[in-house]
């Protein structure tokens, strides 16, 4: 899965790199993956888009959307360019070719899907399991505090952790868990910290560390962590990541820990974000 900051970078350098390319090979589903999921049968993903001119790309529910003419690429796992005369990969969940002889493709890591449809037919192309979100992103104006904190006024979200609240059920779009991190340091909250304990002030951090982390994350390139088009890491350095896990916190120097917690890591620094 590829988040709001890589979604960003990803879809600006698809947009710049691959618009005017005709399409010439697609090869979907070469080596099946579990967690790796399409729209209909891969098998027609030929017939759909050979032929086909890219014509740009942009976010779409917190990933990556590639128009191709009437066509459609949703795309929610990490994508990468082959120049001409480059090797590919031995394996891969989706190779698309293009007639100047680059390529892009697509291996699935966790999870992610690679849906193909036309445009307007998302409703049948994108399957009932995999719901898309077409709320603001924190990267636009319409993510603002009155939206955010809406966001917070069901009963549920009361019992949520920080965690929960942020990251689950795509509640916000294109804000996972490795983002999490980061934003939650920057607001000294801890990820277990319940909602209903945080004070108005710690509720307004927790929403301009989002806007400004996010927002951060994307114009330097994405994380550190990830990978954009072209195999090159992102420039954003991170605080709380596998990168630095053991290491002083840059503000408190408190050692910067890693535990499990739903389905998934949290890193966090005990001396800045206190439960």
């Amino acid at each position: 899965m590829i988040e709001l900051p890589e979604s960003h970078v990803l879809a600006e350098q698809i947009k710049k790199t691959l618009t005017g390319k005709r399409i010439s090979g697609v090869v979907a589903n070469q080596n099946p993956h579990g967690f790796a999921w399409f729209s209909g049968d891969p098998a027609d993903y030929p017939a759909k888009l050979i032929g086909k001119t890219v014509t740009g790309a942009h976010i779409w529910s917190g990933n990556v959307r590639i128009e191709a003419e009437e066509m459609r690429l949703h795309i929610s796992t990490p994508v990468r360019y082959h120049a001409p005369g480059e090797k590919l990969p031995a394996k891969h969940q989706l190779l698309v070719l293009f007639d100047d002889g680059s390529a892009i493709s697509c291996t699935v890591q966790m999870w992610g899907c690679m849906f193909c449809y036309e445009a307007g037919h998302e409703s049948e192309g994108i399957p009932m399991a995999c719901s898309t979100n077409t709320n603001p992103s924190p990267l636009e104006d319409g993510f603002d505090f009155p939206y955010f904190r809406r966001l917070a006024e069901p009963e549920a979200t009361k019992a949520m952790s920080a965690k929960a609240f942020l990251a689950t059920e795509q509640r916000i779009v294109g804000l996972g868990n490795g983002v999490l991190q980061d934003i939650l340091w920057t607001a000294k909250i801890h990820p277990r910290r319940l909602m209903e304990t945080l004070s108005d002030a710690e509720f307004r951090r927790m929403f301009d560390a989002v806007k400004t982390v996010l927002r951060d994350m994307a114009a330097q390139g994405g994380r550190d962590t990830e990978r954009d088009l072209f195999g090159m890491p992102g420039g954003y350095k991170t605080t709380l990541s596998r990168k630095t896990v053991g290491t002083p916190c840059p503000e408190c120097g408190e050692t910067i820990r890693k535990e499990a917690y739903l389905g998934g890591s949290i890193y966090y620094c005990p001396g800045c974000q206190r439960l």
